[in-house]
């Protein structure tokens, strides 16, 4: 059963809480999404739940909220009708919350997220799409000067092509971040732009809809860079980014070249290092030319001259020996679609592979195990001991832990790739005298 929590006129707020709360309490509450669901317990219909306290007063405290937001709105601009639209049907997604406040436990290796992002399924059908485009991609290409491979590429990433955007309601999804308050500036800035969108006639609110962050449409766009890069391509007078191909990868195209894309530039390549190369210099910190790095010694997989990149860095996406890759600004573009390595070199693979291009050539240290969160923050605390400074332990991967994983690598004379390895978590531990 789908309980909605409707707006219109006060009698009806009232009777709606009174129903909504009944009903979760009961555990009747379904939301309709592949990622959240809540199974209708059959007892329900032989025990009627009675509503408590705190679900009435959580009930009056979202239609709170969602009139404060109201009037707001109203203030700047939002029509009655579009706030109608937006809000008489608008409800409260629990599980959306859950989801917000989880902290997964478990890391997932990049070659891991590689083996799928890579799939042969998904490389076969970005060609296809790339097939399909035909003329559309040349025109879009040379309009924003993306490669059509990276727009398809990131088109594979967020939905496989289309095929699984999210189900959630995007206004839902944003009003019950609003309410929750934990990112409560953001979710109302995503919120007013969703209404903006609304009044323009983009998009109804029944199709307005993609995944419990409020990241929408087939390359999961927040609202707000809906509203900046959006773009009408096939010409119907709306920006659909959930059921118009050419408005999708136009859109897509216009982000990347609006975010800095250098047209003609590759995005990096595989590359191999010397057996000197200090790997500490393997850091988006340390730029140059890529010729400066050819003559260090840095040299192409398979004996090319290395892309002519003018900011670049050498990145290690695992441990010294693993993968390495030569990367420029256009890589570092892509990480403002997604601020996710992992996503980045995914996309630039993918797009390589599109384009006919080889996989990657260095084989992954599969045998190496990843930390969990609880392990990297233990790593963390342990080196801060040391005094290896990382930073505040916080059981996350960022530039401070690297830098103080590679002091304590370089201390005993290994290569400082700065990865944090089971076995060098270990190898702290029975140095302190922290073994668990």
């Amino acid at each position: 059963m789908h309980i909605s929590t409707h707006f219109p006129s006060s009698a009806r707020v009232w009777l709606v809480f009174g129903l909504l709360a009944i009903f979760t309490l009961a555990g009747c509450t379904a939301i309709a999404t592949t990622e959240i669901k809540a199974q209708v317990p059959t007892a329900v219909a032989t025990q009627p739940a009675q509503a408590t306290t705190n679900d009435d007063e959580h009930a009056q405290k979202f239609a709170l909220w969602v009139n404060e937001f109201s009037a707001f709105a109203r203030k700047v601009g939002i029509s009655e009708a579009t706030l109608h639209i937006a809000f008489d049907p608008v409800h409260f997604l629990p599980g959306i919350i859950e989801l917000d406040r989880a902290q997964p436990e478990f890391t997932r290796p990049v070659w891991d997220y590689l083996d799928n992002a890579l799939s042969a399924q998904r490389i076969t059908r970005g060609q296809y799409k790339l097939q399909q485009l035909g003329s559309q991609a040349v025109a879009i290409t040379a309009r924003y000067g993306v490669p059509m491979e990276i727009v398809v590429a990131i088109w594979g990433m967020e939905s496989n092509y289309g095929s699984n955007f999210g189900d959630i309601p995007t206004i839902d999804a944003l009003a019950t971040l609003g309410f929750e308050g934990r990112r409560e500036v953001w979710a109302r800035s995503q919120l007013l732009a969703a209404l903006k969108i609304l009044q323009s006639g983009d998009i109804d609110r029944t199709r307005m809809i993609g995944s419990w962050a409020g990241a929408m449409g087939q390359t999961q766009f927040l609202p707000s860079n809906f509203l900046a890069y959006a773009v009408d391509a096939d010409g119907d007078g709306r920006r659909d980014l959930w059921g118009s191909a050419a408005d999708v990868v136009a859109s897509t195209a216009n982000f990347l070249a609006s975010s800095g894309w250098q047209a003609g530039q590759s995005w990096g390549t595989e590359v191999r290092l010397p057996p000197e190369f200090d790997y500490a210099r393997a850091d988006d910190d340390v730029r140059q030319t890529s010729t400066a790095w050819a003559e260090e010694g840095v040299q192409s997989m398979n004996g090319t001259p290395l892309p002519a990149l003018i900011d670049s860095s050498i990145w290690l996406a695992s441990t010294a020996g693993g993968p390495a890759f030569l990367i420029g600004t256009n890589f570092r573009t892509i990480l403002r679609y997604n601020n996710s390595t992992s996503y980045a070199l995914a996309v630039s693979l993918l797009a390589q592979r599109l384009a006919g291009g080889p996989p990657v050539q260095a084989l992954w240290p599969r045998d190496v195990q990843a930390l969990t969160r609880s392990q990297l923050l233990a790593m963390q605390t342990i080196l801060n001991t040391r005094g290896f400074d990382s930073g505040t332990p916080d059981g996350m991967m960022g530039p401070a832990t690297r830098r103080g994983i590679r002091r304590y690598q370089r201390s005993l004379g290994l290569p400082a790739d700065g990865y944090p390895s089971l076995n060098l978590l270990q190898q702290l531990q029975q140095s302190s005298g922290t073994v668990p």
